[in-house]
């Protein structure tokens, strides 16, 4: 029954083509080899729930650590056993099965893990191979290798099991004549299967899981049910964006590939068998479709599967498994991702929802209020895309917090506590453009490695200048998304009053006098370069930078000619952050901490710290690698008010807006081959409905289940 392997001089090879006889000679004294129980329960099982988060620590398929079951018992039953008289009598759709013994009987099998239910159609030298799989593996346990991975292994396994392997009953070939053999041979074959699959030690076996089709993506319920997958041959190439195929399309060109295919509601991708890696993945849109006619996929045995972003060609190993693979993944793309398949609304991929949670802004205070709120309640992930990204900039003001609102520091928290962060950032002609979207990203990707940022596009090698990303949307957890026009940047922060001065003054901490005090002593006499000052109580104020750029009217002893601040006050026009509270303030001794990354500050009368008091029309925007340094005069220049429109929508909508930045990352990802690393995931879009707490700016909770 089982097929003998090659001859070969590896001595593990050896060791299986002679099985029989090493397990009646091994010393058995190490392990006990008395009759033992089925183990049903696995010790290192996972939660009855794996977290959307997995996606991000796949490892190698026969890996011991991969993650794939939950602690609920799997169970198979086969429903039918197929047998067909001829190759045109595959797919017919009558009850009436021929008993012919021309062709392989199929058995399909439905198997149940949890709320988890899928479909698998095997042959018997299916279960001739896994069994012989199954008893080499069974032998390699028994042996004490030298290697750390191997004495692991050998820990975790339990005596009980490694006895007590069940028997595969040998039967027929794969024709089956009678009635009566078919039944025999299901029940013996379903029996086989169930008992298997009890045992932590063959289920978590890399060729059982194959056989059963699972891998760690099956059993994440964020991803939704569980749809086809399997091992299969990928053709390379079939991209539809410029430059990413060959320019030939002969077989020279193409390269096959061993893939895992996995397929989902509204994508499907592979992944690399030895590391465990998502290489690709394509959503499902309104050009998907599947072909399995020779001349289309121009290979014998293949299946196409065409999208607005790439055709896929796979080669399976009949044609019985081509139809099976096509009909399957058609039919599960219909049923469950049938709303990406047509055009909606203004040609847009996304349908119109209904009763969908969602807040208007035209300031920039109250939306980076709620921004911030949001991101403090991310659990799993962050997506961001800006065409400019101030990292230092703080989402609430005035700043009485220290560092806690600072964009930065938000981030930074987050990733500590698991969160994924996604940045997107507009790569800008430098030339043109003084944003400086390198300082962003390499300050970002310095916070934590949970942070991964990419820039866009690469201008010189896409030979594009004339456009740029100008989106901008934040989305938390997938189910909550902030889209507008308020980049979260330097001068974007505003409310309704409009403020045209921010003279208020910050303060160094007692860590900073020293070196203020010896600043100041080193100054010349009559004070130019420097503005600080002792106020008799060992606190040194600071008015101005030390590194501000020299403008007109500063540094004089003499007060400047004209003040916009004292012509305000005179009309009776000056607003609450004028010089007037700071005195205020410091005759009360009502003074905040400032946590910044250029020293230690006090004070909360400003609104805009250094760079964000701005003015683009008088003068753009330098040394943004400073952010607390202020490179125009506040007392002589007003600072330009901002206001914009953005939006908030939560539930289904926020869902469509992730589903656009997913795009957007994948192409970018596969664009750049920079990107292309395990270290940069492929991201991937969750099915099922969550509930999510989103705090507004006026302190209410909103709960949303999308």
């Amino acid at each position: 029954m089982l097929r003998q392997s090659e001859p070969t001089t590896s001595t593990l090879q050896l060791v299986a083509n002679d099985m029989t006889g090493i397990m009646e000679t091994l010393d058995t004294r190490e392990l006990d080899l008395e009759d033992g129980e089925y183990d049903i329960t696995d010790s290192n099982a996972p939660a009855e729930r794996l977290p959307l988060t997995a996606i991000y620590h796949t490892v190698g398929f026969k890996e011991p650590t991969a993650k794939v079951f939950l602690s609920s018992p799997i169970t198979a039953k086969i429903l039918e056993v197929e047998r067909f008289t001829s190759a045109q009598d595959r797919f017919n759709i009558s009850n009436q099965r021929s008993v012919s013994k021309s062709m392989p009987a199929v058995f399909k099998i439905e198997l149940k893990h949890g709320e988890f239910t899928w479909l698998v159609k095997r042959k018997e030298k299916h279960f001739m191979d896994l069994h012989r799989d199954l008893r080499t593996y069974k032998t390699f346990m028994r042996l004490p290798l030298p290697s750390r991975s191997h004495t692991v292994k050998r820990q975790t396994a339990t005596r009980s099991e490694v006895r007590e392997m069940p028997n595969l009953p040998r039967g027929g070939r794969d024709e089956l004549g009678r009635e009566e053999q078919v039944s025999s041979r299901r029940k013996q074959l379903e029996d086989y299967l169930n008992n298997l699959l009890k045992m932590p030690m063959y289920r978590n076996y890399h060729a059982t899981m194959e056989f059963i089709d699972v891998s760690q993506l099956s059993f994440i319920h964020d991803l939704g049910p569980k749809g086809l997958e399997g091992m299969v041959q990928k053709r390379s190439g079939g991209h539809r964006i410029p430059g990413m195929n060959c320019c030939g399309r002969s077989k020279m060109c193409y390269r096959w590939s061993k893939r895992w295919l996995v397929v989902k509601d509204s994508f499907l991708l592979y992944m690399k068998p030895d590391s465990g890696a998502i290489s690709f993945v394509m959503l499902v849109d309104k050009e998907f479709n599947i072909k399995m006619d020779s001349k289309d996929t121009e290979t014998k045995h293949g299946v196409r599967i065409d999208s607005l972003s790439r055709s896929l060609v796979l080669k399976c190993s009949s044609y019985r498994h081509a139809r099976w693979w096509g009909q399957a993944i058609e039919g599960f793309v219909q049923k469950h991702g049938s709303a990406f398949l047509t055009d909606h609304r203004f040609g847009s991929f996304a349908r119109e929802e209904v009763n969908i949670p969602a807040k208007w802004y035209v300031n920039g205070k109250t939306y980076m209020e709620d921004v911030a709120d949001a991101l403090e309640e991310a659990k799993e992930e962050i997506f961001i895309t800006d065409w400019w990204l101030s990292p230092e900039i703080f989402l609430k003001r005035p700043v009485v917090e220290g560092n806690r609102w600072r964009l930065d520091n938000v981030l930074r928290r987050k990733a500590l506590q698991g969160v994924r962060i996604f940045v997107m950032l507009y790569k800008e002609v430098e030339l043109a453009l003084g944003i400086n979207s390198g300082y962003s990203k390499r300050t970002l990707l310095h916070l934590h490695p949970n942070i991964k940022v990419m820039r866009h596009p690469d201008h010189v090698s896409s030979a594009v200048y004339l456009w740029a990303h100008h989106e901008k949307i934040i989305v938390i957890d997938q189910s909550v998304a902030f889209v507008g026009g308020i980049d979260l940047a330097y001068g974007r922060w505003d409310d309704r009053e409009h403020r045209l001065t921010d003279v208020g003054s910050v303060t160094l901490s007692h860590l900073e006098q020293a070196g203020a005090a010896s600043s100041n002593m080193a100054s010349p006499a009559n004070g130019s370069g420097a503005a600080s000052q002792t106020n008799g109580k060992g606190i040194f104020t600071v008015t101005d930078s030390l590194d501000q750029p020299k403008l007109k009217g500063q540094g004089r002893t003499k007060r400047t000619r004209f003040s916009i601040r004292r012509h305000l006050q005179k009309h009776g026009l000056a607003h609450a952050d004028s010089d007037s509270d700071l005195e205020e303030d410091e005759r009360s001794g009502s003074v905040r901490s400032l946590q910044t990354g250029v020293g230690e500050l006090f004070g909360n009368t400003r609104f805009w710290h250094g760079k964000d008091y701005c003015n683009f029309v008088h003068k753009d925007w330098i040394q943004l690698d400073k952010p607390f340094d202020d490179f125009i005069d506040r007392h002589t220049t007003p600072r330009m008010p901002w206001h914009d429109i953005a939006s908030v929508v939560h539930g289904k909508a926020a869902r469509d807006v992730a589903r656009h930045f997913i795009q957007r990352w994948n192409f970018t990802k596969l664009m750049k081959p920079k990107y292309r690393s395990m270290s940069y995931p492929c991201l991937l879009q969750p099915k099922l409905a969550r509930s999510e707490t989103f705090p507004t700016a006026s302190g209410k909770s909103m709960v949303v289940t999308t």
